[in-house]
């Protein structure tokens, strides 16, 4: 199959955990190749093969980012630098990429500037380059949005540099573009597929706290009340303290638990949302989770679940089937929203679907038989 070329907007943990992974399978299917062995295993992914795509079939051929320890460097070398504390899935090569600087708009927020300077962001005084030539020049085909958590004003500019160059966008933080009418309506006149918005975790709070929401009401079991607390203490975090940045982020964590409840519970009865930063935890996300419920007759039954993972890797495992569907898309000349693979890997998509059933859809997708 052909190289899927990406482009990366924002270059911390996620995109460090995306490309170590797929640097992580190309390795292994290097070595199955070498020993005649097919690979019948997922090693992690939720799809191995999609459509005779496979990991290491993406290629990042642009990337772009704000902090000035990242600009100007190579990839590997920006993905290596502070403040990204991801997990490592492995070393990367040497990469032939630079870190262009993109428009700093509201990409950053200013109280991060009061913490250690290994922790949070430098801002570059480097000029922003053009993006729109980047992408152009770089034969980028997908751009995967990795903006810190109230980037409204930076994610609409990058979305409007999609729509202008013909790139689909994977958007995989809280802004609202896939999911609003008016911008998917745009994508669909210019034929561009686009899959969003903000991104679920493989095993992680969001997908867990659905699960078992929809365990107890599939069970007759009437939720009264439920919460669900995240602490990290990675970049991501820290930018959660400015609480002014959080408001599409708690939409998008609640519609996507209360979607899968008959009747969606009176907004003092759900908290979902960021808790606390906490420096020594690094990449490492805990959630707590509660839900308090009745069932036969009345009788109370409560669950609660903590629940540790490592945050970035956890994403990339959804990123990487997001990338591949919207080159599926392409190779089809499918335009639009995909609404399976949003409704499987992100937590606000544009129609919220069970996940066994999303799960099913993508399976048709990706066989053809399902349009998107």
């Amino acid at each position: 199959m052909a190289k899927i070329k990406i482009a990366i907007v924002g270059v911390g943990n996620c995109a460090a955990s995306l490309v170590q992974g797929i640097e992580h399978y190309r390795a292994i299917a290097n070595q199955k190749a070498g020993k005649n062995k097919p690979i019948v295993e997922n090693f992690g992914l939720m799809n191995y093969e999609m459509a005779g795509y496979v990991p290491e079939d993406i290629e990042v051929v642009a990337a772009f980012d704000i902090d000035r320890r990242k600009v100007g460097e190579r990839l590997d070398i920006a993905l290596a630098a502070k403040p990204n504390c991801v997990w490592s899935i492995g070393p990367l090569p040497k990469s032939k990429i630079k870190v262009e600087m993109g428009p700093i708009l509201d990409g950053f927020s200013e109280h991060m500037a009061h913490y250690k300077a290994d922790r949070t962001f430098l801002p570059s005084d480097k000029k922003p380059c053009n993006v729109e030539k980047i992408l152009r020049e770089s034969g980028a085909e997908i751009l995967i949005n990795y903006l810190p958590v109230g980037s409204q004003k930076a994610t609409e500019f990058y979305a409007e540099a999609c729509l202008k160059t013909g790139i689909s966008l994977i958007n995989c933080m809280p802004v609202f573009i896939v999911s609003n009418p008016a911008w998917a309506k745009r994508f669909e006149a210019k034929r561009i597929p686009c899959v969003g918005d903000d991104i679920k975790a493989q095993i992680g709070a969001t997908v867990t706290h659905r699960t078992l929401a929809k365990l107890f009401m599939d069970r007759g079991v009437k939720i009264d009340r439920t919460y669900q607390l995240n602490t990290g203490g990675n970049t991501d975090f820290l930018n959660m303290l400015n609480r002014s940045r959080l408001e599409s982020k708690k939409i998008s964590k609640t519609s996507a638990v209360q979607s899968q409840l008959d009747i969606p519970l009176d907004e003092d009865n759900i908290h979902i949302g960021p808790s606390d930063y906490v420096p020594w935890q690094n990449d490492n996300k805990v959630c707590y989770l509660r839900i308090e419920g009745r069932g036969f007759g009345g009788f109370p039954v409560t669950a609660e679940m903590r629940l540790s993972v490592e945050d970035s890797p956890n994403s990339a495992g959804c990123s990487i089937d997001a990338i591949r569907a919207c080159e599926i898309a392409r190779d089809r000349k499918i335009g639009g929203p995909l609404i399976s693979m949003s409704a499987y890997t992100m937590k606000h998509p544009p129609k919220q679907i069970v996940d066994y059933e999303a799960k099913e859809l993508v399976r048709k997708f990706i066989a053809g038989t399902c349009p998107r």
